[in-house]
């Protein structure tokens, strides 16, 4: 025992304070207390009876590494009251008042004192261990009461699991200061009560005007507007200059009038149902759109508040908002991204069930992706539509994905509105400190059903009997602030008086105006973009390059620094570049695409790409951030273009996500129209993984919420008998989706002309998606090249004639487009037939049809008019021609059968499928649908 007799001299506090710090990082303590205390087994999960325990004359004897050790009996309670502390800091939030209409489940083992060898005995006794609190030496008691205060009142808090110091001593000194529970003036409670008054006074109006119409209520959650409120306001003192909020629809229309400032009479118009004043523009419900603002704060602060249009599919928007928020980051606040704030409100229903949830959580710390930390808000309502939260998730909170950052959560009442102000001057303190996420769970409930003309009392009649009788946040709050002498009983009817008055006033206003005005999202960043119809997307645009300056690029990206080492593979790669720039001019598909963006950056645009394994490529090509062999560092050419070098290539392997991170891409091109934006799929078809924000806004958004958009999606796609999975990029899905002027989308065949596709998406006046299927085997065959003169001085071709071809001559015209093209010009050559022109459809919508009539008339000697492809019938372009010109029906078609998958998983079954269809194409006689 003589090892451990200094435990007899050393003061209790000292132990104390080192057995606290113990329990929050281990690896904070030298080798040899860390092996002194884990000696010991004081954890939670273990009883007392199962420690090596006996008792001696002065205190006890405890098995330590083997090795028998007497601890002072004052010594061995200081060590049971850390870890009480410990076990309230870690569990506490299990035993909070935090459901305001229901019981809380039990857990076990609780924080009774006897569960960590403490007894009544020992509740006036000081102890040291209250230094670690902040409290000084106090007795167990007067500890507990404390503890109970931080960690069990209305607000639980889950943190222990953070791994950094730093950051758990900042929580636990935060949350000692008060008790953690505020203390705000009698002029900062009357602002919490008028900004609750606003919440239950606007939902109570709509409910009495608009009877039985969906507004999404965010009655139950109402204390949402105080604590949205407060982050706005003091975030805008701690040098916030932006705002990006996503949410879904619920409480929606209150946090846009009572946050962001919309009129109410044009929500009431919206309400009324009333045309739009654009013809084209098709609108949607009123709890989707999109809005941005002014706001003024109470400190004469003046920032930009944008709220970003969501679909009916709950959670996509957050992907949006990061996009937007890295957007606005990247090109107005490089220095401070912490001036850039993204707020996400979410559901607790969705928020545990919606798979993106997790994806984007994990973009937190990406650099192509991080935000300087995210404030999230669940409003929690204990249900989805009908479905109790205990069939909607099998952690213990909705809020559990939180902890895969080590990001702190707090569950607040969300009836005790100055709890949730408290927590979320918390959230944004610990944001603004750490630039780090962190996750608000506002516990209360739905007033009404999913919507408010739905019955909840048929799945959930006890809890809706609870509903009914229970007084809404404001009441709650009044009484309390009655209470305390802050205001009279007077004081609430006349704010809701004025209020209200407003409010019908604005109505009134409303019933005057005849149509509806929707007013663009961020209207600043989209000055000089106008949209246009598809007359305009079919217009040629300059996409000329001066050859001297593209000179400048080409020896910009092929030449490697001197002073690093790369592996000989690199540097004969970039060598081979040169010299088919500047000696052969033979320019294969990566050239072209690296020389677009570097033309495009020398005018002074960004590129930013992202996507899983972009920055080589995934089938090699690209290589554009290139490696140093002894250190992996990093070297992007296109960003060592000395004075050419006016805008920036920003590039990233993504996270293995599609949905997410097509869904942030799409975000940072409607916050930045002057950036490429390009995502890019593995392979083609695992975009579907995406399905949702192909859907709901590449395709869709300019129609419902008046957004352009420029993001650029490249889909490799082709058939070389890699089997189902990664043949076909499912470009029938794109072009079903094709409507007027919504999108471009092209399949292009050489690499210039992929030069000019990019070139012409931000050389244009307005900004449309593109959808490009690009090449897999094409990226280095032998004939997939051009000239630098082919992209200095050409432009983008939708269609490219067969210069081969002496139209005189010609009995057969094939129209086909891709890769498929080189198949049948190695078949047309084997077979020696002049007397068949092939033409390539580059541009698939808007679809080039006067061009392709053009053609028709051109080649008048055709009696055999062709579409090939090489996808199966029900798949592919061909249904897309049919659909949008008349003549295609009267179109030979060759293609593969119809099947269900895409192709064949047999390399032998998909050459012999592939033969077929390349047989017809030449031999009408050779129909591969008969004798099936």
């Amino acid at each position: 025992m003589d090892k451990y007799s200094f435990l007899n001299a050393a003061h209790t506090s000292y132990f104390a304070e080192l057995y606290d710090r113990y329990t929050k990082s281990p690896d904070s303590l030298e080798p040899s207390w860390r092996a002194f205390f884990q000696g010991f087994d004081f954890g939670l999960e273990s009883s007392l009876d199962e420690l090596d325990i006996q008792a001696s004359k002065n205190g006890t004897v405890a098995s330590v590494n083997g090795q028998a050790v007497e601890l002072p009996q004052s010594l061995q309670k200081e060590f049971q009251v850390v870890k009480l502390i410990d076990g309230y800091r870690s569990r506490g939030h299990l035993f909070t008042k935090t459901n305001p209409v229901r019981q809380r489940r039990k857990y076990s083992p609780t924080l009774e004192i006897d569960n960590f060898g403490l007894s009544e005995a020992d509740l006036d006794t000081v102890f040291d261990a209250g230094n670690t609190l902040g409290i000084g030496q106090s007795t167990l008691r007067s500890i507990i009461q404390h503890l109970e205060s931080i960690y069990c009142d209305a607000i639980g808090v889950e943190y222990m699991y953070i791994r950094t110091p730093e950051r758990i001593q900042w929580i636990q000194d935060w949350l000692n200061v008060n008790d953690n529970h505020p203390q705000f003036t009698p002029e900062q409670k009357k602002g919490i009560l008028g900004k609750l008054n606003e919440a239950v006074s606007f939902e109570s109006f709509l409910h009495t005007k608009y009877v039985g119409q969906k507004r999404f209520s965010l009655e139950g959650g109402e204390s949402l507007i105080p604590a949205l409120d407060v982050i706005i306001e003091k975030a805008a003192d701690s040098g916030v200059k932006q705002f990006v909020m996503g949410m879904a629809h619920r409480g929606r229309l209150s946090v846009l009038t009572n946050i962001f400032g919309k009129s109410p009479k044009d929500i009431f118009s919206e309400f009324d149902g009333k045309d739009y004043e654009e013809a084209i523009f098709d609108g949607d419900v009123k709890y989707h759109l999109g809005w941005t603002s002014k706001r003024e704060t109470d400190s004469g602060k003046m920032v930009n508040m944008n709220i970003a249009p969501n679909p009916s599919h709950l959670e996509t928007v957050n992907g949006i908002v990061e996009g937007i928020a890295r957007a606005k980051q990247d090109h107005s606040h490089q220095e401070n991204n912490s001036e850039v704030l993204p707020i996400l409100v979410h559901g607790d229903a969705a928020f545990a069930g919606q798979g993106v949830v997790y994806e984007v959580v994990q973009m937190a710390k990406l650099d192509g992706y991080e935000t300087g930390g995210t404030i999230h808000i669940v409003v929690n309502n204990q249900i989805g539509f009908t479905t109790n939260y205990l069939d909607a998730r099998s952690s213990t909170y909705c809020t559990d994905v939180g902890k895969v950052t080590l990001s702190p959560v707090l569950h607040i009442n969300a009836d005790d509105v100055e709890a949730v102000v408290h927590a979320a001057t918390f959230a944004l303190e610990y944001r603004m400190r750490f630039k780090r996420d962190v996750f608000l769970d506002l516990l209360g409930y739905r007033k009404y059903g999913h919507n408010e003309g739905d019955e909840p009392k048929f799945t959930q009649p006890l809890l809706y009997k609870s509903i009914s009788k229970h007084p809404n946040p404001r009441d709650i709050y009044a009484e309390r602030l009655i209470n305390e002498g802050v205001i009279d009983s007077d004081y609430v009817n006349k704010l809701e008086e004025d209020y209200k008055k407003n409010l019908e006033e604005d109505l009134m206003d409303s019933r005057k105006i005849e149509k509806t005005r929707i007013t663009p999202f961020m209207r600043d960043e989209w000055q000089g973009f106008e949209p246009v119809t598809e007359v305009a997307m079919l217009q040629k645009i300059d996409t000329s390059y001066n050859l001297k300056k593209l000179d400048e690029i080409a020896k910009g990206i092929t030449e490697l620094p001197k002073d690093k080492k790369f592996l000989r593979k690199l540097e004969r790669l970039v060598d081979g570049r040169r010299q088919m720039y500047f000696d052969d001019n033979r320019l294969d598909w990566a050239m072209g695409e690296l020389l677009a963006y570097g033309s495009l950056i020398e005018e002074g645009f960004d590129v930013r790409m992202s996507g899983q394994d972009v920055e080589r490529g995934t089938f090699s090509h690209r290589h554009a951030v290139i490696k140093t062999e002894m250190h992996e560092e990093e070297v992007i050419l296109l960003n060592e273009l000395g004075k050419n070098q006016k805008g920036k290539f920003h590039i990233y392997n993504s996270l293995l996500s599609e949905y997410a991170v097509m869904a942030f891409d799409y975000g940072y091109a409607m916050a930045s129209p002057n950036t490429l934006t390009i995502w890019e799929a593995q392979f083609g078809d695992f975009s579907n993984g995406a399905q949702i924000v192909i859907d709901q806004y590449l395709s869709s958004a300019e129609d419902k919420w008046k957004l352009q958009n420029g993001l650029v999606l490249l889909l490799p796609h082709g058939y070389e008998g890699q089997g189902a999975e990664h043949s076909s990029a499912r470009m029938e899905r794109y072009l079903q989706l094709c409507a007027k002027d919504n999108m471009y989308v092209a399949d292009v065949t050489t690499p210039a002309n992929m030069f000019h596709l990019l070139r012409r998406q931000m050389k244009a006046s307005f900004r449309k998606p593109l959808v490009v299927f690009t090449p897999k085997s094409l990226l280095r065959h032998p004939k997939v090249v051009s000239t630098k003169e082919e992209m200095a001085n050409g432009s983008f071709q939708e269609l490219i004639d067969d210069d081969s071809a002496n139209a005189k001559k010609i009995k057969s015209l094939v129209f086909c487009t891709g890769k498929f093209y080189y198949d049948l010009l190695a078949k047309k050559e084997e077979l020696e037939r002049d007397d068949v022109a092939l033409v390539r459809l580059e541009q698939l919508f808007p679809l080039p049809s006067e061009g392709i009539r053009d053609i028709i008339k051109k080649y008048n000697k055709a009696d055999d008019i062709v579409w090939a492809q090489e996808e199966p019938r029900n798949m592919g372009a061909w249904g897309h021609l049919l659909m949008h010109m008349e003549e295609a029906k009267q179109f030979r078609v060759a293609s593969r059968r119809f099947y269900g998958a895409p192709a064949a998983g047999s390399a032998v079954r998909s050459q012999r499928r592939h033969a077929e269809v390349i047989a017809y194409v030449f031999d009408k006689t050779k129909d591969n649908f008969k004798n099936k």
